[in-house]
């Protein structure tokens, strides 16, 4: 088959088995996204709740790439790590620094579950303060007042209200 196809059978073979040792949830994760086998060597070496964590930053960081994880990687714990590997040393960083990064990935990761959790209110919030805009400013009188005595507050409600996604 991989000669008709002109491929390398051991692309296949390691094609094959790209998904073992990564636990279920984080491959779900990456069930519809492209990304290099050698994050799966990465992730390998994470015991199956850092690897789900760091598959979430990577997919809501849309990098999904090597270097990305083996950052990831240094980072994490040791406690984190499966038996027998050892942490990846980077050269050039003091165990102050590594330190100073595994605290800033384990503030980050809160951040993002945080945003995560409020997110869809947040967007209903602002979904209801669009339509309520849009009723003021088709109240003839309301936009007569505001158009004569707040015209910035009236700018900023039109811009509000013409605005179809949130990313505008």
């Amino acid at each position: 088959m991989a000669k008709a196809l002109s491929v390398d059978p051991r692309t296949i073979t390691r094609k094959m088995s790209l998904l073992e040792g990564i636990c279920p949830e984080a491959a779900e994760l990456l069930k519809d996204r492209q990304f290099a086998t050698d994050i799966s060597r990465v992730l390998r070496k994470m015991k199956p709740t850092r690897q789900v964590e760091c598959v979430e930053l990577m997919v809501s960081a849309n990098t999904i790439t090597v270097a990305y994880a083996e950052a990831m990687l240094v980072a994490t714990p040791a406690a984190m790590l499966v038996e027998g590997k050892k942490p990846a040393k980077l050269t050039g960083l003091s165990q102050e620094q590594m330190a100073k990064m595994e605290r800033e990935m384990s503030n980050l990761q809160g951040q993002y579950k945080m945003v995560e959790q409020t997110y869809g209110q947040d967007v209903l919030n602002l979904v209801l303060a669009k339509g309520y805009l849009a009723k003021l400013l088709d109240n003839k009188s309301a936009a007569r007042y505001l158009r004569q005595r707040q015209s910035e507050v009236l700018a900023e409600f039109e811009t509000i209200v013409q605005t179809v996604l949130l990313d505008q």
